[in-house]
């Protein structure tokens, strides 16, 4: 247990304490930047908020999660060059800030004090996660002591994410007497994940008697996208500061500090529906990904279905329209509804809409293949070049003028393969890779009652690839509503078969889809990366093996 600094006698009338929470965006890697970041922060804190402390995200000098470039040999000289100037910036308000340390060879999730050009406290995170997206344990040893620190005669604890969820950091933060815990998060966003939160800081305040100051990162990085939604918790456990998700900036907060440290209430944001949250969350992950990696704009197939059209819009809404490029190649099964659609739905939403035909290039495929094909008949072979050769125009696109390909898959057609290698699966960034389908037509009626941008058409006639005549998705695959729940069992909360079928499904229902998931892995191996919103994506979350023997059943 480590208490640091001298608390102040109890005088007749209450400390004040001003904490400014730091919901910023911060890079991974770009360390020099990051600090610079810190120290902007921290200066407009003080300048224009008069802050006492300024709380600011996990691993915030490195962004995170930052992986493998925690191997790198420089890290820890490039982390002390950083600690170096922070210090050196001699600001005024302490700055609690996450970054990783090394302590007699281990490295550590750590969160360092620094007030008055010195540093006041190191904190290491006791309680390194490794599940789902999380995997510290391959770079972070487990800290084992407490950390409370005196800032401005307020005795005032530290805790790093995880910590917070599980039993020992928090309380022994209390029993040492903080009337204040200050956690630092670097939480990813899910659909649930908020009011998860907000029900595990209720029940840690409550139960310890102490307030929490709640500080989240916010933006994307590469799948992981997070929201933000900063939180302060009172003693008794009630939710008092609340900072609206995907909001980037600081945040002040003041508390009158005695026997405790009791947070000035201010007005909570509204909740947010279900789709504006999702919806959100696809934005920043898009803006992120493409501004972070340094794309001048996007393109993407418009095909006058639903998953292209959210994906249009959600790119629009990111990038702002100039940086927006829509693609309409149709065929000979192209249906006018489609052909009129798109074009509506680009000219309401002013970005450059150009429309090539696959049909000539598609004959000259066929001409060519048409020895080797003799004596067989059309099947899916026909279908699938019809979705390479969109891959192709669309990727020649990308490499002549510098634009990111986005993807329009939707979660539902991923998990089953409902989509074509190196065709509709080329790109850079699937931006619904986690979005089951009948979200994806959630989020379309939300987007117009904001707008109205998509045509009605779009949503209400029933989906089809256009591969084929008269083709709906529904003709090879169950119905979305039924779909979509058996993968949510299947994939999200790894039910098997049998306990499937024991939720009411019909058994060939759930025996053909789970043989589509199990057996179409190795297409999600090559698909791009996608914003990840749900408790369990493709992607970091689920790494099943491409080559098994697994058997259904229970």
């Amino acid at each position: 247990m480590t208490v640091t600094g001298t608390t102040t006698e109890d005088t007749a009338a209450p400390r004040k304490l001003r904490v400014v929470m730091a919901q910023l965006d911060f890079l991974v890697g770009d360390i020099p930047g990051n600090t610079d970041l810190i120290i902007q922060a921290t200066r407009e804190a003080e300048e224009q908020h008069q802050a006492d402390i300024v709380l600011f995200p996990e691993l915030c000098l490195t962004g995170y999660p930052p992986e493998d470039l925690l191997l790198r040999p420089s890290l820890d000289l490039r982390v002390q060059e950083a600690l170096e100037r922070l210090k050196q910036a001699n600001l005024a308000p302490a700055m609690i800030i996450g970054a990783p340390l090394r302590a007699a060879g281990l490295l550590y999730n750590a969160a360092v004090v620094i007030e008055a050009g010195e540093i006041r406290g190191r904190y290491f995170k006791r309680c390194p996660p490794n599940y789902q997206v999380f995997d510290e344990k391959r770079y972070f040893a487990e800290g084992s002591q407490t950390l409370v620190v005196d800032i401005k005669g307020v005795p005032v604890g530290i805790t790093v994410c995880e910590d917070l969820w599980k039993d020992g950091p928090l309380e022994d933060a209390a029993a040492a007497g903080a009337q204040l815990v200050l956690n630092l998060n670097a939480s990813p966003y899910d659909i649930d994940k908020q009011a998860r939160r907000k029900a595990l800081l209720e029940r840690k305040a409550s139960e310890n008697r102490v307030s929490i100051v709640y500080v989240n990162l916010v933006g994307g990085q590469d799948e992981l996208v997070f929201d933000g939604g900063s939180m302060v918790y009172d003693h008794s456990g009630t939710l008092k500061v609340e900072i609206p998700q995907f909001t980037n900036g600081l945040f002040p907060v003041d508390f009158l500090c005695e026997h405790h440290c009791q947070p000035v209430s201010q007005p909570l944001p509204s909740e947010p529906s279900l789709e504006a949250n999702v919806y959100n969350a696809l934005v920043t992950g898009v803006r992120d990904y493409v501004n972070k990696n340094g794309f001048k704009s996007v393109v993407l197939g418009l095909s006058g279905g639903i998953d292209s059209a959210v994906t249009l819009a959600v790119a629009a809404d990111a990038l702002g329209k100039e940086r927006v490029r829509a693609v309409m190649m149709p065929f000979r099964y192209t249906s006018s509804a489609s052909l009129e659609d798109a074009e509506a739905q680009a000219r309401a939403m002013g970005v450059q809409y150009d429309v090539f035909s696959i049909e000539p290039m598609y004959d000259t495929f066929m001409a060519t293949l048409a020895k080797p094909f003799e004596g067989t008949r059309p099947d899916t072979t026909e279908e699938n070049l019809q979705a390479r050769l969109r891959g192709v125009l669309l990727m020649s696109l990308s490499n002549k003028f510098g634009s990111l390909v986005l993807t329009t898959g939707n979660k539902s057609e991923m998990a089953v393969g409902y989509s074509t290698l190196y065709g509709d699966m080329a790109g850079g960034f699937d931006v619904l890779k986690d979005v089951p389908k009948t979200l994806v037509f959630r989020l379309a009626w939300y987007r117009n009652s904001v707008a109205p941008v998509i045509p009605e058409r779009v949503i209400t006639r029933p989906p089809s690839a256009e591969l084929a005549p008269d083709q709906k998705d529904e003709d090879s695959l169950p119905g979305y509503d039924i779909l979509d729940q058996i993968l949510h069992f299947y994939v999200e909360r790894d039910y098997s078969a049998e306990a499937i079928v024991a939720e009411g499904f019909a058994r060939a229902d759930v025996e053909r889809v789970v043989r589509l998931v199990d057996i179409n892995e190795y297409k999600r191996r090559q698909a791009p990366i996608g914003v990840r919103i749900t408790e369990r994506g493709f992607g970091k979350d689920r790494r099943y093996p491409i080559t098994n023997g697994w058997k259904l059943g229970f």
